[in-house]
């Protein structure tokens, strides 16, 4: 009988949670250890994924499929393939960091809040492994609640306001996109295999209503504009480890979506809705940059530059061909780890100062020079320098986008200039300039905050440097639901690989 490792990675952190509960709660310290302990053997669990995985083929694997809901043909269906494989790993990852950055940080309520963080993983975990599409639902639900709780108990002083709106907007997205569900049950042979559905015909008229049940849940997700603004709010007053599971593997979701079920189900009304998705791609990446340039608050700014980011995101899905989609996926990733460490470091220095006004900070670089270090090559992988895993993501981002509709690359470049402005000019303002009265004799960074940092360091200049390791999950399996999307032909050229040799 074969382990099943994919729901062993779903209720491990989940059980690992509940366990923490049986800690007195004064033993703050144990429950702590016990929160990272959980957490690290979970990531430790995702490596005999990576190393048995057959890249050769685009079929799911460790597929676990059990009878559920007979009556209505519901099962608990999980698998992955060479796209969610990715997903899981930098999910186990950033709760790691996460709970690192939380140490100190939260003092109030500690047994809970790491409650919620593992319960969240496994919710995640979840999303990223169900193949049924009611499970999936479940999952998709399930995560909101321990993140909702995260912001609004340990949140900042507008954290009520921010969780409403969080809610009100994720909750109405997903109940479009439960009657999108249903509908494709009764049209699509009363099964919510993905599998299953996506070798089914529509009506293009269906496929349309379908597409855009979906794209409510999908698009406030990612966030799309114009129904971002729940997300600079979440990011403002969500405590350190929130903003960076949002940044890292929340706002993730939305495009993890579109290719899952969008992408392979509705491939006509993908393809009859491609230049929309293209056009609000561009004004996000856009309109996000600009956006920043207004901003006083670290937090902010960030926030805005994930807008931005993530516009990328879209326009390399919605590119439909081999280069924009794994362009797309490899920059989720990118960004989870860029953004997410962004956030790590933001969250670090509040604790110091406990000010997110930029117009508060100066001369970091010779008051906390290792933290300025640090946050450099951040900024320098988030403004896309090559040798860095932001460069190749974009790269091949607007490759497809070119290759789909060249005016679409071009104005998308803008945002990367803009990008450059914004964010060379927080670190100007944060790390030179005249060195503030309240900024002189600030803590260094301890071992620990670190420790936290490393690893991001580590895999933004592995990545840069060799794309093709993470690539190579890719190829196949992108190929695949590219040939699906276009009914057979892979219009815009061969897998990267194929065309471009990466090496260290």
């Amino acid at each position: 009988m074969s382990i099943p490792l994919l729901s062993t990675l779903i209720f491990f952190p989940v059980l690992g949670g509940l366990s923490l509960l049986i800690i007195p709660r004064q033993q703050t310290a144990t429950i702590r250890l016990m929160a990272l302990f959980v957490s690290l053997i979970e990531l430790l669990l995702t490596l005999p994924l990576v190393l048995l995985f057959d890249k050769t083929t685009p079929a799911m694997q460790f597929v676990e499929h059990h009878p559920w809901i007979s009556a209505l043909n519901i099962n608990y269906a999980l698998g992955i393939d060479g796209i969610s494989i990715l997903f899981l790993v930098l999910t186990a990852l950033i709760i790691v960091v996460s709970i690192l950055v939380s140490w100190e940080s939260i003092s109030t309520k500690v047994q809970e809040f790491f409650v919620a963080m593992l319960l969240l993983e496994g919710a995640m975990i979840g999303v990223f492994c169900a193949t049924d599409l009611f499970l999936f639902y479940i999952f998709w639900e399930a995560m909101l609640i321990p993140m909702f709780l995260i912001i609004g108990i340990w949140g900042g002083p507008n954290r009520i306001y921010a969780t409403v709106k969080f809610f009100l907007y994720t909750l109405v997205g997903s109940l479009l996109m439960l009657v999108g569900i249903i509908l494709l049950y009764q049209n699509g042979g009363h099964t919510f295999d993905i599998i299953k559905l996506a070798g089914q015909n529509y009506s293009l008229k269906l496929q349309l209503i379908l597409f855009w049940a979906f794209f409510a849940a999908f698009a406030v997700k990612v966030p799309m504009w114009p129904v971002h603004t729940w997300l600079p709010d979440a990011h403002t007053e969500a405590p350190a480890a929130g903003s960076v599971i949002l940044a890292g593997v929340l706002i993730k979701m939305g495009a993890y979506g579109f290719l899952r079920f969008s992408l392979p189900i509705l491939p006509d009304a993908t393809q009859q809705m491609l230049m929309p998705m293209l056009v609000l791609s561009v004004i996000a990446i856009v309109y996000g940059a600009i956006i920043c340039l207004a901003q006083t608050d670290l937090k902010r700014l960030i926030a805005y530059s994930s807008v931005s980011h993530m516009g990328f995101v879209t326009l390399g899905l919605f590119a439909l061909n081999q280069r924009g989609l794994e362009g797309a996926i490899l920059q989720m990733i990118n960004h989870g780890l860029v953004t997410g460490a962004l956030f790590l470091a933001i969250g670090m220095i509040y604790e110091r100062t406990h000010t997110r006004e930029i117009s508060a900070y100066g001369g970091l670089a010779s008051t906390m020079p290792v933290f300025a270090g640090f946050f450099l090559l951040f900024t320098l992988a988030a403004v896309g320098l090559p040798g860095t895993n932001g460069f190749i993501g974009e790269f091949l981002i607007l490759l497809g986008g070119f290759e789909r509709q060249p005016w679409v690359a071009v104005v998308a470049s803008s945002g990367l200039i803009l990008g450059a402005w914004y964010m060379l000019w927080l670190y100007q303002r944060i790390f030179f300039n005249e060195v503030k009265e309240s900024m002189q004799g600030l803590v260094q960074l301890n071992l620990r905050e670190i420790l936290t940092l490393v690893p991001m360091v580590l895999l933004i200049l592995w990545i840069g440097l060799y794309p093709n390791a993470l690539l190579g999950f890719l190829h196949v399996s992108v190929s695949h639901l590219v040939e699906q999307v276009q009914g057979g032909t892979v219009l815009a050229g061969p897998a990267l690989s194929s065309t471009l040799t990466l090496h260290p």
